[in-house]
């Protein structure tokens, strides 16, 4: 007798989920995940690639969802007509499974040239995709780029596992678990118009501050937080302004872009978007201080003092928070190299912050302003919580979950 117990499955009763399945040894694994969404009661669609069909049949999906499997762009007789435009009105959250390398590459390029690419270029609604590939592939400069670019424009991703890959070899690539999928695409669904109404405005990436045309006072900030955070508030449909720095990023979709270069130019384009805003967040690396007296030509290395006189610039979220719209919440960020609580704690309260997330910068820190990943101490008036490595936009969801639960008291 099994005495193990089992978590209750999810509660996805009369949730319409599309699920496109790609064309990989890892097919047979979304059968599973297809089969947990039923069971949780959710009403699921599944489209199959050409070559999916070649790993698992589409009979094999039909069995677990209860409905037709899609398989051309206008299959006669199904219950569904034109099929890239009822799949997705249908649906509330596309799903694209085992994402191949080539099905990636289709949709970062808007390459429509079966049912499932076309289906993520028709949707309005949210999509998630899980890679599964080999190694070598998924950590190809064409990939990676192709997934920075998906996650610019709003597509979530759930990383891929380690472990033993259908090629024989030992590395990252693997679909991620089945429980693993199911909980991102429950979040996915939770978070969807959890913000509809709220108006967020994000400062992201660094400042400049010129000494001469030719050079200047910055740092090394990617912007990569920021724009993660207003993606993210976007996706959970609020309205989003994001004010960024010069970052050689995509604005994420369907976003109200305002480009910056100095720390006064991003000060007055703050308060220009405070009326109305119901959240402020601080990502921006904004520099501290710039020469007082810039020159206006380039000033030539012969003869030139070796000093520079510094000036403040204005402190943009100290501001934003005392003189903040009633009922607006305001979120600051600090990099820090030591001491991370007790100097993000410091700037909390002298701030008037609501919260205030601090990562660790320096040589072995993994805030490192140009990675990829993160992992951060949220600290608000009597609470904190660290929030373990993790990608940025993963980081960014976690922020905004914060945000959300202090404005409710939870």
């Amino acid at each position: 007798m099994n005495n193990q117990t089992t978590s209750a499955p999810p509660d996805l009763a009369r949730r319409t989920i599309l699920v496109g399945v790609c064309g990989g040894i890892a097919a047979y694994k979304c059968a599973g995940v297809v089969s947990k969404l039923r069971q949780a009661g959710a009403d699921v669609h599944v489209i199959m690639t050409e070559a999916a069909c070649k790993f698992v049949t589409p009979l094999t999906f039909q069995a677990l969802s209860g409905n037709d499997v899609h398989t051309e762009m206008f299959d006669a007789g199904t219950a569904w007509q034109v099929a890239h435009i009822t799949l997705v009105r249908k649906s509330e959250l596309f799903v694209v499974l085992n994402a191949t390398a080539n099905t990636l590459a289709k949709i970062a390029h808007g390459v429509a040239d079966n049912l499932l690419t076309t289906c993520v270029l028709a949707t309005r609604n949210p999509v998630l995709v899980a890679p599964a590939m080999n190694t070598a592939m998924l950590d190809s400069a064409a990939t990676r780029e192709n997934i920075e670019a998906l996650t610019a424009r709003g597509l979530e991703f759930v990383e891929p596992g380690s472990g033993f890959l259908a090629c024989g070899e030992i590395g990252d690539g693997r679909l991620a678990d089945e429980d693993d999928i199911v909980a991102a695409i429950v979040r996915a669904l939770d978070r969807s118009g959890s913000m509809a109404g709220e108006r967020v405005v994000v400062t992201a990436g660094p400042t400049r501050e010129f000494a001469d045309p030719a050079r200047f006072l910055s740092n090394a900030s990617s912007g990569r937080m920021g724009y993660a955070l207003a993606g993210e508030a976007q996706r959970r449909g609020a309205h989003v302004t994001l004010i960024s720095g010069p970052a050689e990023l995509a604005p994420p979709f369907d976003v109200e872009f305002v480009r910056v270069i100095t720390a006064r130019e991003m000060h007055a384009a703050a308060f220009a978007h405070l009326p109305d805003t119901t959240m402020f967040i601080g990502a921006a690396a904004v520099a501290d201080f710039r020469p007082s007296t810039p020159a206006s030509s380039k000033v030539k290395k012969d003869g030139a003092s070796m000093q520079i006189e510094l000036e403040r610039n204005p402190d943009i979220i100290a501001d934003i928070s005392a003189r903040r719209p009633k009922g607006c919440l305001v979120v600051g960020f600090a990099a820090e190299t030591d001491d991370l609580r007790v100097n993000g704690l410091e700037k909390l309260v002298r701030k008037k912050l609501d919260c205030i997330v601090v990562n660790r910068i320096g040589e072995n820190g993994s805030g490192a302003f140009a990675g990829t990943d993160n992992e951060v101490l949220i600290l608000w008036p009597g609470g904190e919580q660290a929030v373990p490595r993790a990608s940025k936009p993963s980081i960014a969801a976690s922020i905004l979950d914060r945000a959300a639960r202090l404005r409710t008291g939870a």
